[in-house]
């Protein structure tokens, strides 16, 4: 089994490689006991720090509030520089803002599906644990979340920053589109 970190590395520098963005530069450290750190209650062990020394991530040590979401004790955590939300590797399956979304996996309890949330901490992306009627559209869900979906397969959802659902993978035939198809909606504020 490959170590935490490597596949946390791996995850960040894909997430951050697609966005045209740099790598950021980062300091690990050792945390010798659990210590919040910027309001989150980081676990023993490593943590990651921005330049700025800021926290870039680390694994919570108990449940707690991340945007908002509830984050199980155990699931990584990252911020922007700014402190923003950025996205949690969950440790379990979990409900976050209504939606039952997927954690962990076969490579261990925070190793799996990202759950990504807007700068504001609202939910951004998440792969549902089980298929899901998302405001009257018949989403796509799976209980080992991107392991079952093939590269840009859209097994996940997208929220609008408001809440409003922007695009999923459907169960079934909806708005012209047949089951098995990605249904993007268009942004009714626009």
């Amino acid at each position: 089994m490959r170590h935490p970190a490597f596949c946390l590395a791996l995850a960040v520098f894909a997430w951050t490689a697609a966005a045209g963005a740099p790598l950021p530069h980062l300091t690990r450290r050792h945390l010798g006991r659990d210590v919040v750190i910027q309001g989150y209650p980081c676990a023993r062990g490593y943590a990651w720090f921005y330049d700025s020394g800021s926290l870039n991530r680390c694994f919570a040590s108990r449940s707690t509030s991340f945007g908002e979401a509830q984050i199980p004790r155990g699931s990584v955590i990252q911020l922007w520089p700014d402190g923003a939300t950025q996205f949690a590797m969950l440790a379990h399956r979990a409900t976050v803002a209504g939606y039952y979304v997927s954690g962990g996996s076969f490579l261990g309890p925070a190793e799996g599906a990202i759950t990504s949330f807007y700068r504001s901490g609202k939910l951004h992306t998440a792969y549902l644990v089980h298929n899901q009627t998302i405001q009257g559209v018949p989403c796509r869900g799976s209980q080992w979340g991107l392991f079952t979906d093939s590269i840009n397969g859209g097994n996940y959802i997208v929220l609008y920053p408001d809440g409003r659902l922007r695009a999923c993978k459907l169960t079934r035939d909806f708005g012209g589109q047949r089951a098995g198809h990605r249904l993007t909606l268009p942004d009714a504020n626009r």
